[in-house]
């Protein structure tokens, strides 16, 4: 680049353009070095085709034109007032957009929100869309995420250009991509804190937009990080799950792998951990294995569960290694030091923060569920109370950090009908979409879901954290297995009638806890399930041990036991 033709400036911008390049082709390659297929998609369905596979129709309208190049077939659709046909609408939720008919003849838009971070700009802006483009309400999900719904078929595109303008661009909420990325919501504010992933989780969240080849997964993939904060972000349910821990003084993430829960795994922990600055290359190459050995020709084993049982976990890792062209960095599990477990009752309440002085504020949302009002009226106690920032949890409710007034803010949230007080029935609630808003979902569970919380509460108080967890379908959204009470919605039948109804589940766990619950008794009607909770609820006061947990107090009894006490 030197030379005559050149004066000092130009020679540096023209450096500074070579590193510039350089860096993009690093972050297309492979972790380890070397040069990626020019479509990773292609190149992986091209393999199974010569292994003699037969392409599922989701992978076929992959391969005829990538996904993320169909925009204008979105366009073109809202332009003729159009909702789209099913293999459409698996395209388009690439950019975010579900059409959930027939529960409702509506888009839904999934946003994505790394880590849950959310300012009071973006929230005020999110309102505002969910008011004059939606059902004018917004829910959180288990992702610690925002779903708009009641969309029209021409507005799609336009909530997906308004929240690409706050930075909130939705590509990849759905379909075989990496959805949104969980980490610990209290992160820079907690004194039990080991370590801060908001850098970890920015380098990952931007990695992976501008990847393309990482929109080529074989299935959906999920990625969580605790940083041994507070609360639990329930990493242990994702596919990648990544934890902090000590070893010889030094903090890493222990990577564990295959997390989910809908199938009955919780991912299995290694004895592999890497530095907080090795975890973007790490995830990488993982995704990058999957994508090349996934399964494409049956959506049912196309998770990564399925590669990990076919393969083992140790071919896994191997393949892994290889891409990276190093080993990875193995420990002694037993000399990895694991932070303490999670408050149960930290996503609810008021807590004092490490910044002296300050609390978050954990903000019960009924139902998970807030109106355009009520967040434009959160955005404005945050700026006014807090720094400007709310915090979506796992839980499906919302922190307020850096709140020095309690009081006021305590009082400001009253007036939108919401507060921070909360029983542990209240605290521990919670529900997917259920099937007013589902196709999927065999049961309403939101609407269960209060209605239970409701009988519970006006006849026993609990002592003691419990989570009841409504799904309403065998995707799990709501993670009923992980609960010490889930409930999956069932059709039941009566007769002549088909009722919605659940199937009980016991004794699961999250976390230090982690367990998957057992089913104890199936297709329950919806109105029979309340009940049958108090009975057990109150066989677990009297006859449980000092200090016995819910999830505790079932494992030592068989089911045919609990399922007596459901009648007790």
């Amino acid at each position: 680049m030197e030379g005559p033709g050149f004066s000092p400036e130009q020679q540096n911008y023209l450096k500074g353009f070579m590193a510039g390049v350089e860096a993009r082709r690093g972050a297309l390659a492979p972790a380890g070095g070397g040069t990626a297929p020019a479509d990773a998609l292609r190149a992986a369905q091209d393999a199974t085709l010569a292994k003699g596979g037969k392409l599922v129709p989701q992978e076929e309208a992959k391969r005829e034109k990538h996904p993320l190049d169909r925009w204008d077939e979105i366009t073109a659709r809202a332009e003729a007032g159009q909702f789209p046909k099913p293999i459409d609408d698996f395209i388009g939720r690439f950019h975010g957009l579900f059409f959930v008919g027939p529960a409702q003849d509506a888009f839904m838009c999934r946003l994505r929100i790394p880590g849950g971070i959310l300012t009071a700009h973006q929230a005020r802006e999110v309102a505002a869309i969910a008011e004059e483009c939606g059902g004018g309400y917004i829910d959180i999900t288990t992702r610690a995420n925002l779903q708009i719904r009641m969309i029209p078929a021409a507005r799609g595109p336009e909530v997906v250009m308004r929240l690409g303008e706050i930075g909130l661009l939705p590509r990849g909420t759905g379909a075989d991509n990496i959805r949104n990325i969980t980490a610990s919501p209290t992160v820079g504010i907690d004194p039990r804190e080991w370590v801060d992933t908001r850098p970890i989780l920015r380098a990952l969240h931007h990695h992976i937009l501008n990847t393309r080849d990482l929109f080529g997964l074989p299935r959906k993939f999920n990625i969580s990080l605790d940083g041994g904060g507070s609360i639990a972000v329930l990493e242990e349910t994702n596919d990648i799950a990544l934890s902090v821990v000590r070893v010889n003084g030094e903090h890493r993430f222990r990577l564990g792998l295959g997390g989910i829960t809908g199938h009955q795994d919780l991912a299995e922990p290694s004895d592999v951990a890497v530095l907080p600055g090795e975890v973007v290359k790490l995830c990488d190459a993982i995704l990058r294995v999957f994508i090349a050995h996934g399964d494409r020709t049956d959506r049912k084993k196309a998770r990564l569960k399925y590669l990990l049982d076919a393969w083992g976990h140790d071919r896994f890792l191997a393949e892994v290694e290889t891409l990276l062209g190093a080993p990875l960095p193995r420990f002694d599990v037993a000399t990895m030091e694991r932070p303490a477990a999670p408050d149960r009752l930290a996503h609810v309440g008021q807590h004092a923060q490490r910044q002296e002085g300050l609390h978050w504020l954990g903000v019960v949302v009924p139902a998970a569920r807030l109106s355009a009002e009520q967040l434009r009226g959160l955005a404005d106690i945050a700026q006014r109370q807090g720094n400007g920032e709310l915090r979506l949890t796992v839980w499906q409710n919302l922190l307020i950090p850096h709140v020095a007034d309690v009081a006021a803010a305590q009082a400001a949230l009253a007036t939108l009908g919401l507060t921070i007080e909360a029983n542990a029935l209240r605290a521990g609630l919670v529900a997917c979409t259920g099937s007013a808003g589902c196709k999927f979902a065999a049961a309403d569970t939101k609407r269960n879901g209060l209605e239970i919380a409701s009988f519970l509460e006006e006849r026993i108080t609990l002592d003691a954290p419990l989570n009841i967890h409504l799904t309403g379908c065998h995707h799990s959204c709501a993670q009923h297995f992980i609960a010490d009470i889930g409930l999956l919605g069932a059709k039941v039948e009566q007769g002549e009638e088909v009722l919605p109804g659940y199937d009980i589940h016991l004794g699961g766990g999250a976390a230090q806890e982690a367990r998957i619950g057992r089913l104890i008794r199936p297709k329950v009607t919806e109105d029979a399930v309340a009940p049958l909770l108090l009975n057990i609820l109150r066989q677990w006061q009297a006859g449980r041990a000092p200090g016995e947990s819910f999830r505790d107090f079932c494992a030592r009894h068989g089911d045919a036991e609990l399922n007596g006490m459901l009648e007790a």
